[in-house]
């Protein structure tokens, strides 16, 4: 789950369970995960981070990276999970032991305790592996991504089971729709519980589309996507309506040459499932602002 609905919805008296990918390949935790053959401690550590209540020199030390030497590059965080997972051998005291640290009032759960692979197969046959070669396309971008799928077969863990299937409020994204959001839906066990659980299944969409994977994507075709992989309907999908100034778009796409255009939304948009809102950062940045995503989610019927 993202840090703009964790961060957002923590400040309110709910209980959250942030289910988290564990096949990033890429920057350190990748490098950690191909090393030392451990889980991928990269989007768990940015959700024990972000719901942690903990002091500020805490929080630093967890997000600390090294910028020179054999450790550069790497996040202290990251090397700290590696090295309870190894030591422990044990993903339930990984848990608890940062639970400890960072005094979380949450849970925080990974998807799979399984090493597996995520793959994208594109529109003109070429297989791609792993999410950061899907992130940070190599191949030709323009190419449609037709299919993703991991290898070998992922299961879920346990524990996030119980989670979605206790849950009142299931929120998939914003978030990469195939290097981020696939690697959880396609786990065994995941979408099955998500559809089977009463609770309403919310989607909140990118802001942005991203070079390589979501090209000329509207507000439609991300929540059909997000179906497609979830093998049922959502009942809600939460967009942006609130629309930057040119200049201030420009800035932010220098930065993130990734991004490609706004998300657009589409004219026939069932008006009861789908939500239009401002739910833009006032800052600069082309991001969500927390506290107005978290305004929109709590007043959800």
């Amino acid at each position: 789950m993202p840090k703009a609905v964790l961060s957002g919805l923590k400040n309110h008296p709910v209980k959250i369970s942030a289910i988290c990918a564990m096949l990033d390949s890429g920057g350190s935790a990748g490098r950690l995960r191909r090393e030392y053959k451990i889980l991928s401690p990269g989007d768990i550590r940015r959700s024990f981070i972000t719901l942690a209540d903990a002091s500020p020199a805490i929080k630093k030390l967890f997000d600390y990276r090294f910028q020179s030497g054999s450790l550069k590059g790497h996040n202290f965080a990251n090397l700290l999970l590696a090295a309870i997972e190894l030591s422990t051998d044990d993903y339930g005291k990984v848990i608890k032991t940062l639970n400890h640290f960072l005094n979380l009032h949450h849970q925080v759960l990974p998807v799979t305790l399984d090493k597996s692979e995520l793959y994208a197969k594109l529109e003109k046959g070429k297989i791609i592996k792993g999410e950061t070669n899907i992130d940070i396309p190599k191949h030709n971008p323009k190419l449609k991504i037709k299919e993703v799928f991991l290898k070998p077969e992922a299961r879920a863990y346990p524990p996030t089971l119980k989670a979605i299937e206790n849950s009142d409020l299931i929120i998939i994204g914003p978030g990469d729709l195939y290097s981020s959001l696939a690697q959880v839906l396609l786990v065994k066990g995941i979408s099955e519980a998500i559809k089977k659980s009463k609770a309403k299944k919310v989607y909140i969409s990118n802001l942005m589309t991203k070079n390589g994977e979501t090209n000329n994507f509207t507000v439609l075709d991300f929540s059909k996507e997000v179906e497609k992989l979830l093998g049922g309907e959502l009942d809600y999908v939460i967009y942006n309506g609130k629309i930057p100034s040119a200049k201030r778009l420009t800035n932010y796409k220098k930065q993130h040459s990734e991004l490609l255009e706004l998300v657009k939304f589409d004219k026939d948009l069932n008006k009861k499932k789908f939500i239009k809102a401002d739910i833009l950062a006032n800052s600069k940045s082309i991001t969500h602002n927390p506290k107005k995503l978290s305004e929109v989610i709590l007043h959800l019927e």
